[in-house]
């Protein structure tokens, strides 16, 4: 079975695989649940009369929950199944985001915000789904396309928070969410069908099949693979509008409309990785995404060095971050759940936790860095260094594969 790839297709059928929009969404429901609201953190920290730093913590915090909820989510969908464990996390996310809108201090916020980090349900398990129904390099194309139409969805994302924050306030982006959650949710009830047909027999059974995945070299380094190149992305999260509002005096809206620009970048280096990595081959796609992102990094500080502090230059060399994103996690995430497929939920949950977990450390420290007074080089020579790790261990991986024996 494989997920029907006609956009026209007229009614979903909750008894067959899921159709690719399906899967689009429900990743990118998560990914626009944490980069949505963005530009109104400086707004959010005035309305609560809390510091940055505090604020900042829906973006820290909220990563951190989501890295030990996947632990979770990957091996309960490899028991119970992909569909009671995506639609459960879903109605869980649909409360919590009302919550926010409703609070009224920093504390309550920051509570229902940590529970809608249910909604990794689908940025974790839309992986397993590809995995279920493709091998490792065909998988790793539909990643390819499923994360370029996800990265849409983050690409208007921040313009639109920004827009919403300067019109209605921050409340507004929550409702927003809420009712493309709602939307995101029918659509699951209605059109995905279980893909997981080697459910394991009992915990104990998953429990013993689990060290057989922690064994694994190759898991380690395709995860470290990922979780290097998102902490580049998370660095940013971190600390990208804190510079960009108290150093290079952007407003909300314009932030959001820069913020765009990534997600651009991201969205081309996924439709290159969905049109050409069957050709090229999963190892060459990460080792040169990797290599763009980078440079990247490396321009956007030499453009601060020399005295060229504008937006342009902190987001223009941040877009080649997006390109290389886009070219290496596909693969990445395709290595991840392809290392042992009978516990393809349980990898995309544990690679999913630590990239994520690694993301949030990253984006915290990063955070920390920064404050009043301080300089844009904080951030630059954090994410200079997540990307050069990436590098490495996307070496790493190819010569891994070289001695044991890979797909190229």
């Amino acid at each position: 079975m494989a997920p029907s790839q006609d956009l026209n297709v007229p009614l979903p059928n909750a008894q067959t695989p899921p159709h690719i929009l399906t899967l689009v969404l429900i990743a990118g429901l998560g990914a626009l649940n944490m980069n949505i609201f963005l530009p109104s953190l400086p707004s959010m920290a005035a309305y609560f009369q809390t510091d940055y730093a505090v604020m900042q913590l829906a973006v820290s915090a909220y990563l951190g929950l989501t890295a030990v909820m996947q632990i979770i989510i990957g091996p309960l969908s490899d028991l119970y199944g992909r569909r009671p464990v995506l639609i459960g996390g879903l109605l869980v996310f649909l409360v919590a985001t009302l919550g926010c809108m409703l609070s009224t201090s920093v504390e309550v916020f920051l509570a229902f915000r940590l529970v809608q980090a249910s909604v990794v349900t689908g940025m974790a398990l839309s992986r397993a789904i590809v995995r279920d129904l493709f091998d490792q390099t065909r998988a790793a194309s539909m990643l390819g396309y499923v994360t370029m139409g996800m990265a849409v969805v983050p690409m208007i994302g921040p313009s639109v928070g920004g827009v919403l924050q300067q019109a209605f306030g921050w409340q507004a982006t929550f409702a927003a969410l809420l009712v493309f959650g709602i939307l995101v949710t029918a659509l699951v009830v209605l059109d995905l069908g279980e893909t997981n047909t080697h459910k394991s027999a009992s915990l104990k059974a998953q429990a013993q099949a689990y060290p057989e995945l922690l064994r694994s070299r190759r898991f380690w380094g395709y995860t470290a693979t990922a979780s290097f190149a998102s902490g580049t992305f998370f660095a940013f999260l971190g600390g990208g509008p804190y510079v960009a509002s108290a150093i290079l005096g952007m407003s909300p809206a314009r932030l959001g409309l820069y913020f765009g620009l990534i997600a651009m970048g991201y969205f081309i280096g996924n439709f290159l990785s969905g049109r050409y990595t069957e050709q090229v081959g999963v190892l060459r796609m990460m080792v040169t995404g990797s290599l763009i992102a980078l440079s990247g990094t490396v321009l956007a500080t030499a453009l601060f060095m020399v005295g060229l502090d504008q937006p342009l230059s902190l987001f223009g060399p941040i877009c080649l971050v997006g390109v290389g994103n886009g070219l290496t996690m596909p693969s990445a995430n395709a290595g991840i759940v392809s290392v042992r497929p009978h516990l393809a939920g349980s990898a995309s949950g544990l690679g999913g936790a630590l990239m994520i977990g690694g993301g949030a450390a990253i984006a915290a420290l990063t955070g920390m860095l920064l404050g009043e007074g301080s300089s844009a080089y904080p951030l630059l020579l954090m994410m200079v260094a997540t990307s050069f790790v990436g590098v490495f261990a996307a070496l790493y991986v190819r010569r891994l594969e070289e001695v044991l024996g890979a797909p190229a």
